[in-house]
């Protein structure tokens, strides 16, 4: 009698970022694994990225990938958003601020992780592009993003709050402030500002919220211009905004735009989600529904 072949297992790809090597992290990741298999999930830990994009081209593994974990901080979410378009992604967040997985509701713990993708409660999501970067959050162009680029130069393993400190002060000290134009989707008028904000999602450093009507499924993105720059200026916005007061000022203002470009006479830094992402000209985008999160229910939207 022929026997029936069991279909083969689910499998989640654990993305981890190489980086995270602290005792606390390596636990989680094995707490992770631990709770996977007791769902029934077969994990595999990648710590090289190219063996998974590998890995990734068999079209019979690829049709029984449940997810792509990033176990790292928001870096990591970054670059595996990046890497696999299309692909469902959980995150495991080891890093300092894990905004994206704050956002989510998902917790730092490994089992409860492993529980979540069980359940496999999806959240659809836009994200955005600078260029062929993808990105889940934000971007800036202008001061914010000089101290992002100050300090990837000097950076040499897992970052702190406190390893913004001297990049902050040396921007403070030395930043021109030079005059950003720019131009939203179709539209020939022509903004200038000191400070370009595009969020996605209203999540930020510090708890920072820097535009409360962001939405992550309307198929825009908020546009917040600062129009004033100056030390004292960026001292008094950066008041404004860790207060949750500055969209009520009269020399922000306040845009949405599916595509925005910002051009200027001098290169001028960009960053996207607190990592370095060249300068400026720099076209931005919105990519409607480009990402799907595996996250709690009760995160999960409902659609009727």
């Amino acid at each position: 009698m022929p026997q029936t072949r069991k279909p083969a297992a689910e499998w989640v790809a654990i993305q981890a970022n190489p980086k995270a090597g602290s005792g606390a992290q390596r636990e989680q990741v094995g707490l992770l694994v631990d709770s996977l298999r007791e769902q029934g999930l077969r994990p595999l830990l990648f710590k090289n990225r190219d063996r998974l994009s590998h890995v990734l081209t068999n079209p019979e593994l690829k049709s029984r990938l449940r997810c792509i974990v990033a176990a790292g901080g928001d870096g990591t979410v970054g670059d595996v958003l990046h890497r696999y378009p299309g692909c469902p992604i959980s995150i495991l967040p080891l890093g300092t601020e894990n905004l994206l997985a704050r956002y989510l509701g998902i917790p730092r713990c490994g089992r409860s992780v492993g529980e979540i993708i069980a359940a496999g409660h999806v959240r659809t999501v836009d994200l955005a592009s600078v260029g062929d970067r993808r990105f889940s959050l934000m971007a800036s162009i202008g001061f914010d993003a000089e101290v992002v680029h100050r300090l990837d130069a000097i950076r040499t393993g897992h970052v702190r709050r406190a390893s913004y400190l001297k990049p902050i002060w040396d921007s403070l000290r030395s930043y021109q402030y030079p005059d950003l134009r720019i131009r939203l989707d179709d539209d020939p008028q022509t903004y200038t500002a000191k400070l370009v904000m595009v969020v996605n999602i209203n999540a930020y450093a510090l708890g920072i919220q820097p535009a409360q009507s962001a939405r992550d499924d309307d198929g825009l993105l908020e546009v917040l211009l600062f129009e004033r720059g100056s030390t004292f200026q960026m001292l008094r916005y950066f008041y404004k905004v860790m207060r949750g007061t500055h969209e009520s000022l009269v020399d922000i203002r306040r845009l949405r735009a599916s595509r925005i470009h910002v051009e200027s006479d001098g290169a001028v830094p960009v960053q996207i989600d607190g990592d370095p992402a060249g300068t400026t000209p720099v076209d931005i985008r919105v990519l409607p529904a480009a990402a799907q999160f595996v996250a709690p229910a009760s995160r999960v939207k409902v659609t009727t």
